[in-house]
């Protein structure tokens, strides 16, 4: 079951730039990555999506519903955005129960609940709070509800390396029990820690939709090598290289192909030295956006 939809999803704002034509799904129960550079269009899709803007073109729908017809729908929906703002001078207790009011649900045990993992002073009022504990505010208030989906926009921005890993165990402990996760993200390490599958979007546009098993198996490999005479580029003309850089005697790429073929070549040069092995996903996502520009 698709618990998300997007479709042809374009969101343009005159002469700016927002989407054009997102496509993605996200299915029942899993982890999906949604990363790209600070300016990219997460955000701006994620609005949308949520029904915070209105899209230009396209659809979105959430368990099957439009985004933009169905308030109904957002009760099922836990939202942590990029950025948090509150009323200054509430409680963080009372800002909390408001929030939990809309739900019509008891939430007090949740709430306790949820403070003590984030050790969030319930007492203090907001102004009161650094951006960092503003930020668990915003963390215990997107799942206070106990909701189905999950939406995260930038979730760890502002917090300590403690409590990101807090963060990180809360949000597996949600998955496992059920809620599905759309996590946003420019930190690549945080979503190959966290996510099954990924999209790539650029300058507003899908550029690659891939399994995380996928952009991490065989079929990449980082190969860094030493010869014993000077090398050129042409040496490394093959299909497959990217991120090449070479200077006097070493060189350094990224290859997606055929082990063999890349080794054939190798095997043309007098080597000092070769080392072989998996490249992380920060050069995956580098090799990607390299192949667009």
């Amino acid at each position: 079951m698709s618990v998300i939809e997007l479709k042809d999803l374009t969101k343009s704002y005159g002469k700016s730039r927002g989407i054009i034509n997102v496509n993605l799904n996200v299915e029942e129960g899993e982890i999906f990555g949604f990363i790209g550079p600070n300016g990219a269009g997460k955000s701006t899709a994620i609005r949308t999506l949520l029904g915070l803007i209105k899209p230009t073109s396209g659809s979105a729908t959430i368990f099957g519903k439009s985004c933009t017809d169905s308030p109904e729908v957002r009760k099922e929906v836990g939202y942590l955005p990029s950025e948090v703002f509150y009323y200054d001078n509430m409680k963080v207790i009372d800002l909390l129960k408001y929030s939990a009011s809309f739900y019509k649900k008891d939430c007090a045990a949740r709430i306790n609940e949820l403070a003590d993992v984030m050790n969030l002073d319930l007492k203090k009022k907001i102004d009161d709070l650094s951006f960092g504990n503003k930020k668990k505010v915003g963390i215990v208030q997107g799942l206070l509800h106990e909701p189905k989906l999950i939406i995260l926009d930038e979730p760890t921005s502002g917090l300590d390396p403690l409590m990101q890993q807090k963060f990180f165990e809360l949000i597996e402990k949600e998955n496992k029990k059920g809620a599905t996760v759309f996590f946003s993200s420019h930190i690549l390490s945080e979503v190959q820690k966290m996510c099954t599958r990924v999209a790539f979007i650029k300058e507003g546009k899908i550029i690659k939709l891939e399994k995380m098993s996928t952009l991490q198996e065989n079929s990449y490999k980082k190969i860094n090598l030493e010869a014993k005479a000077p090398l050129d580029k042409e040496s490394f003309h093959v299909k497959g290289v990217s991120k090449l850089e070479v200077k006097d005697n070493t060189a350094g790429f990224i290859y997606k192909g055929d082990i063999n073929t890349i080794l054939k070549k190798i095997n043309e040069l007098e080597l000092r030295n070769i080392l072989i092995e998996e490249p992380d996903l920060e050069e995956i996502f580098m090799h990607y956006y390299a192949k667009e520009d």
